[in-house]
């Protein structure tokens, strides 16, 4: 209910990030382009009329905190739901308890996290209450609501992006942290500035994982009596991650590079080496499937089209699954994409294709590549004795051309490895025909 809902803050012995909870939007670090004066969330709780909303943004920037302070906010009972973890059974007793503060001349904010993962008919669910009034519905998502919400429901709320936190805004929260827990704990302790530096650094834009690394480290130094926090006892308390993981050191990236090479390099034992190091060392693996995609269309390509079926595959899985089942999916997308045929030249022929777009401008469209949807546009010969591939030999136009005038540039030449030797055969053949046809004009 929101009338104890943040009387966690008064415990000393809530969790570090639940005390910090703020209690009013002065207190807010980080989205200014949300809750600033004259920004659209403070302008909606100076209005005094709550309306549905989606937060769409990471893990951390304080999806959950802004619902709970919407419902403080407008004196309204507080309902959370997780769609992980939540159902049907959760809407329906939602419903009722939505009714029942009704019926007592009360509000109700209905705050459902990872909305993404309610299916259809779980969104729907809302829809006749939403519409109704009965509540508030603040869904909370980290993927694009315009592919994981319902039109129905995603055209009812008004979707808010939220941020990651700058380096001096999670500085910010470090110090209100270490403030918190010293008075708290009512102990002398303190943190280097390179050592908060770091805890930031390390956070990558989630302001729960820096508090609740600033906890850490602070109960490990109030145990050994340490009063000093600095980066040697940092690391040494947080087990080497910050070391390893700092998002802006060079170790970080460091390792993805030699993953990334093991994998160029055709050495699956290496890839798997450095892919299972990072993992130890605390990389978000869901970083890590986006990188491994990203190894297939660079250095596999078209050599071997299974390796993006295959890493695409292996992040979905991981995506369900989580960590660490997921995590075996991965591994194993990586030894295909060390074993695949290599080759960069669809990377390579994309690259040159952009260059040449930009430099050679807006050179016209050929007549007879030209769009004729009207009488006028016919009349203007638009399309005119274009050639339909279909109805040609080997459905093939020989000798065409498909550039503007005067271009002729070539950006792929495919490798002699896996299906790019095919490729090569069929451009190989294509261009034959190319040259018969130039005889016979």
């Amino acid at each position: 209910m929101a009338d104890d809902l943040f009387s966690a803050s008064a415990v000393p012995y809530a969790p570090l990030a639940e005390r910090l909870r703020p209690l009013s939007l002065d207190e807010v670090v980080g989205q200014t382009d949300l809750v600033g004066e004259g920004k659209p969330l403070r302008v909606a709780f100076q209005s005094g009329r709550p309306h549905s909303m989606i937060f769409w943004g990471p893990p951390g920037v304080g999806k959950t905190t802004l619902a709970r302070m919407m419902a403080q906010g407008f004196d309204a009972q507080f309902i959370a739901i997780s769609a992980v973890l939540g159902g049907v059974k959760d809407i329906r007793e939602a419903v009722v308890k939505a009714q029942v503060a009704q019926g007592q001349g009360r509000r109700t904010i209905l705050f459902v996290d990872e909305v993404h993962r309610f299916n259809k008919a779980q969104q729907d669910a809302f829809l006749p209450y939403v519409e109704s009034g009965l509540f508030t519905f603040i869904g909370a998502t980290t993927e694009n609501p315009s592919f994981e919400v319902n039109s129905a429901l995603l055209s009812r709320a008004r979707v808010y992006v939220l941020q990651p936190l700058s380096l001096d805004e999670l500085l910010v929260l470090v110090e209100k942290a270490i403030a918190r827990f010293v008075a708290d704990a009512n102990i002398t302790l303190s943190f280097s500035l390179e050592a908060q530096q770091q805890l930031a650094a390390w956070a990558d834009g989630d302001a729960r994982r820096v508090i609740n690394a600033v906890e850490v480290v602070a109960e490990s130094a109030q145990a050994a009596a340490v009063e000093q926090v600095d980066q040697a006892y940092l690391e040494q308390s947080l087990s080497h991650n910050l070391r390893r993981f700092d998002k802006g050191g060079d170790a970080f990236y460091d390792q993805i590079s030699a993953l990334h090479k093991s994998v160029r390099g055709s050495d699956p034992d290496a890839a798997l080496y450095w892919f299972s190091r990072m993992l130890d060392g605390g990389a978000d693996a869901s970083y890590l499937s986006r990188r491994i995609v990203r190894m297939a269309w660079e250095d596999i390509g078209l050599a071997d089209p299974r390796a993006m079926q295959i890493t695409n595959d292996a992040a979905a899985t991981y995506e369900r699954l989580g960590s660490p089942e997921g995590e075996l999916a991965l591994g194993q997308a990586l030894i295909y994409l060390a074993i695949a045929p290599k080759s960069n030249a669809g990377y390579m022929a994309y690259n040159q294709a952009r260059r040449f777009a930009a430099e050679q401008g807006s050179a016209p469209v050929p007549v007879h590549l030209r769009n004729a949807p009207t009488k006028l546009m016919k009349q203007l010969g638009h399309g005119k004795a274009y050639r339909y591939a279909h109805d040609e030999p080997h459905a093939y136009a020989a000798g065409e051309s498909y550039f503007p005038d005067g271009l002729k540039p070539r950006f792929y030449v495919p490798t002699d490895r896996g299906l790019e030797q095919k490729i090569a055969e069929k451009l190989r053949f294509l261009a034959d025909l190319d040259r018969q046809a130039k005889r016979k004009k």
